[in-house]
């Protein structure tokens, strides 16, 4: 989110922090092999501090000196972000994108103490991912037009995100060469750059066999031809904005739920395992969650659905 035009600051004279960010961001890509995905969001939340900061201070603005900056900036800029409504989960990672880079400074010797130090990340609203029922899941995987590469293209991209729990920008990074059909496996590259094997399901290998049969029929004109297994119309790697339209289009025709994206279906994959009675464990391993508290969200979820079904049920529920 940016300031409004009327109220853009002036640029600080002394470019001492855009500097270090830029110092910061390379260091996240180059060194700790942060996603390109989380470096931009880091990039956007810093550059939004450092706007603020101009804003409502000018007094620092004309120096930018980081050494300048103090606790009660930091939690000012939280309560400008609360102001503008933003969600505490957005708030608590746009704090962290802070932290970390004044724990950078700090490393670097640049600063002697953090600001965002000791400051709390607001705890985050106690929100039950939202899931499919199987029906509609079964529903909405009949839905590709099986007659039109399009279709069927579109019919395995689906099953993959039902079938195996992966992540939209996961998806899009997979080569022909990361699956193995002998042992119905994907490998797959998470966030930081960390690969793990997911399985497929018989479904998604077979809608996965007959999409690459036909996947040479996406290719118009004089388009180039891709080592990534799913691809546009003009014969490259499709791109996410692309996969998000058609994975919604086709939610919409079975489901009535707000959100309704890719993420969706990686919530129902991982609920309707566990109410099958998967191991929590297992379950955060096929999702690449590095922690397994990431995972519990989804016992609540089954939780909620137990304990709905003993209120109908029970005579002294």
């Amino acid at each position: 989110m940016s300031l409004p035009l009327a109220l853009k600051p002036k640029q600080p004279s002394n470019n001492i922090v855009q500097q270090q960010i830029q110092q910061f961001l390379r260091v996240l890509d180059t060194e700790r092999n942060f996603s390109s995905f989380t470096v931009d969001a880091y990039r956007i939340d810093l550059k939004q501090f450092i706007e603020f900061l101009s804003l409502s201070y000018p007094e620092w603005s004309d120096s930018g000196n980081p050494d300048w900056i103090k606790k009660q900036h930091v939690r000012g800029f939280l309560a400008y972000l609360s102001q503008q409504g933003l969600s505490r989960k957005t708030i608590g990672r746009k704090l962290a994108a802070v932290r970390s880079f004044f724990k950078f400074l700090m490393r670097s010797g640049k600063i002697t103490t953090n600001p965002a130090g000791g400051i709390k990340t607001p705890k985050a609203e106690k929100k039950l991912p939202a899931f499919l029922s199987i029906q509609e899941a079964f529903d909405l995987l009949e839905l590709p037009d099986k007659n039109r590469p399009e279709g069927i293209r579109d019919r395995a991209i689906l099953e993959i995100f039902y079938g195996t729990g992966i992540r939209l920008r996961e998806l899009i990074k997979i080569d022909i060469d990361d699956v193995d059909f002998h042992e119905n496996l994907i490998r797959v590259l998470g966030k930081g750059n960390k690969e793990r094997l997911v399985p497929m399901g018989k479904k998604a290998t077979v809608s996965l066999k007959n999409y690459l049969k036909i996947r040479s029929q996406l290719f118009s004109g004089k388009a180039e031809q891709s080592e990534s297994l799913f691809l546009s119309n003009r014969g490259r790697r499709i791109s996410p904005r692309n996969v998000q339209a058609r994975v919604q289009k086709y939610l919409q025709q079975i489901s009535d739920l707000s959100s309704l994206s890719p993420h969706l279906l990686r919530h129902t994959f991982a609920t309707h395992l566990l109410d099958a009675g998967a191991d929590l464990e297992a379950v955060k391993e096929l999702l690449g969650h590095a922690s397994l508290s990431t995972t519990q969200i989804y016992t609540h979820v089954t939780m909620e659905k137990l304990k709905k079904i003993y209120d109908q049920a029970h005579p002294r529920a």
